[in-house]
């Protein structure tokens, strides 16, 4: 740190209690000068000689009455600036620093100690000390800035203020190869002081050097600084971002739990937070993580801010939502219902997302466009994001089917090429809600798409008493339509759409095409059970030593599987007594046609 020494006389002051100053001297004061509630016994003849100001009051309070008191309102510093003045017009040694020298400089103005008072007064020495030593210095500089805030309006009308933002943000704007003072850099569990030299020579200073002595500045000084940095077009979108997520680090709790307990500095975490906002790059791309802006909107909503913050948040997060993390995402409801997560927020995002696919935003001087293209790997992400999300959320009581059903209906259908992730989430859900009605688990079911389930999810499927029948027969279906690598559906015309399947299982008459379908699901085999199975290993392995095909299921899918055998083997024996001369499909072998054109009229239902 910088400092300069006024004087050389030795310190004559003295105290007299905590209100009283005086200095020592073989000749009587004549003089009392207030300060707050602080009285100097001084002498006149030193003052005057170097205060206009003070010449002038003297002279007032001589007209008026005979004792010689005058009273300073309103000083800056207070008396201990004061007292520096003083003892530099009686020649007693004064030491000034970044810390004082402020103070000291709108003190001298208020006391007009000037060169037309005497050469050489105090602002002259002050204004060289300020110019070519503190303002040179970016710790001093950073020091007399945050300074500067307890001397308003002096230090404004001076210029203080403005030629220490000037300083700072042209030293920001410094290439870091030339940077040879001292700085903080402990993000990076160091601290550098200075610049030092390795075996291998100099070290390299980082880019981002100036970032972290910024966030020791009061929130509206850092704001003036920021806007200084900004508005000379230099520095990279990324910079700053950069020096607002080590600002909100520095100065807003850590986690949400940490924002509602500390409720005594809302206010100030309100302020932080909109000061933060307002500084954004405008490019909504920057570097700006998409976890630091969803921390800043976690203040937004706690602290109840303007809506139109929480909207520049929202579109900001929207645009990298992909790349959220779920537990980011986990904002507690500020509405009613009991409700424990705001989910709707979370609908908000997607549908904000699915928005900018093939959008382009311009810079804030209109010149520069920049394209949002959203490849499929950015939409996969957000499908397996919001999966997850759904599968935390899903243990909510209060979450209601239409919102869950609602968000996951939202992810475009190339964001997932599988559906483990959404059967789980549903999976969760139904456990959670057994309450529910027939028609619900159905339109939740409804959601995935059974062909794009994995072998390992399919056997979960198999076994899940919670899923609706009809899912699990589907699930089983296609599952061996996998087996026996076979696209088609084995009767085309029985199961020509998904309307047409849903119908047929819910109860309604089965046509002659439920014959193949039988044929089918009687040559069906769960693969991987022992993988699924593990504790029933050694019953699979015996039974098929004993050379049986047997089909293991959970007891709900064999019993439907019982139901179609005992159908089928039924027709087969009343077709062989009838006689049917019907000619077969090729694709069939006498036994199965014969089955099938018997069984034609059969009433078929499912419990």
């Amino acid at each position: 740190m910088k400092f300069m020494k006024l004087g050389s006389k030795p310190d004559a002051f003295r105290s007299e209690g905590r209100r009283i100053r005086f200095v020592m001297s073989e000749l009587p004061t004549d003089i009392i000068v207030h300060v707050d509630e602080v009285r100097f016994y001084l002498h006149k003849f030193p003052l005057l000689a170097k205060s206009n100001r003070l010449q002038r009051l003297v002279l007032e309070v001589a007209e008026d009455r005979s004792d010689e008191i005058i009273i300073l309102h309103d000083f800056p510093g207070g008396p201990g600036t004061f007292e520096i003045c003083a003892k530099f017009c009686y020649g007693i040694t004064v030491t000034l620093n970044a810390y004082n020298v402020i103070a000291a400089r709108c003190a001298a103005e208020y006391l007009e100690m000037d060169e037309g008072v005497e050469k050489g007064n105090l602002i002259h020495k002050l204004e060289v000390f300020l110019n070519t030593s503190v303002l040179q210095s970016w710790k001093d500089s950073i020091i007399v800035f945050q300074m500067t805030k307890s001397l308003l309006p002096w230090s404004e009308e001076l210029k203080i203020v403005g030629r220490c933002i000037e300083c700072i943000a042209s030293k920001t704007l410094v290439d870091s190869m030339n940077v040879n003072w001292p700085y903080t850099y402990s993000r990076k569990l160091r601290a550098s002081n200075e610049i030092f030299e390795t075996p291998q020579g100099i070290h390299r200073v980082p880019s981002d050097w100036w970032v972290e002595d910024l966030c020791e500045l009061d929130v509206d000084l850092y704001k003036r600084v920021m806007v200084a940095v900004k508005s000379k077009g230099r520095m990279s979108s990324d910079m700053i971002g950069e020096s607002l997520k080590a600002y909100a680090a520095r100065w807003l709790p850590d986690s949400y739990e940490a924002l509602v307990n500390d409720s005594e500095h809302t206010k100030m975490n309100t302020i932080v937070v909109e000061t933060i906002i307002s500084l954004l790059p405008p490019d909504k791309c920057s570097v700006c993580s998409c976890r630091f802006l969803l921390k800043l909107l976690k203040v937004v909503i706690l602290v109840g801010d303007r809506d139109a913050l929480k909207e520049e948040l929202i579109d900001r997060i929207s645009i990298q939502l992909h790349k959220a993390s779920v537990k980011s995402l986990l904002i507690p409801s500020k509405s009613g219902g009991g409700i424990m997560y705001d989910v709707d927020l979370v609908q908000s995002l997607v549908d904000k997302f699915t928005m900018h696919i093939g959008s382009s935003f311009v810079d804030e001087n209109g010149n520069r466009y920049k394209e949002i293209s959203l490849e499929n790997e950015a939409l996969v992400a957000l499908g397996k994001l919001i999966d997850c999300y759904l599968s935390e959320v899903a243990n909510d009581l209060n979450l209601s089917i239409s919102r869950f059903t609602k968000l996951a209906q939202s992810i475009p259908g190339s964001a997932r090429s599988v559906h483990d992730g959404l059967y789980t989430a549903i999976d969760i859900y139904l456990k959670e809600h057994p309450n529910l009605t027939k028609a619900e688990k159905k339109r939740i079911c409804n959601l995935m798409d059974v062909k794009k389930l994995s072998s390992e999810a399919c056997v979960h499927a198999a076994q899940n008493e919670q899923l609706p029948l009809r899912t699990v027969v589907q699930v089983l279906f296609f599952e061996q339509s996998k087996a026996s690598g076979s696209v088609q559906a084995p009767s085309v015309n029985a199961l020509a759409s998904r309307t047409t399947m849903e119908e047929e299982w819910d109860g309604r008459l089965v046509s002659d095409h439920h014959c193949s379908l039988k044929q089918q699901l009687g040559s069906l085999k769960i693969n991987k059970v022992d993988e699924c199975l593990s504790g029933d290993n050694k019953r699979s392995k015996s039974m098929s030593e004993k050379g049986g095909s047997s089909l293991l299921l959970p007891s709900r899918s064999r019993r439907l599987f019982d139901k179609l055998w005992a159908v089928k083997v039924e027709t087969v024996k009343s077709s062989e007594t009838s006689g049917s001369s019907q000619s077969p499909p090729v694709s069939m072998k006498p036994g199965e046609a014969k089955s099938c054109s018997s069984s034609r009229h059969v009433r078929y239902s499912i419990s």
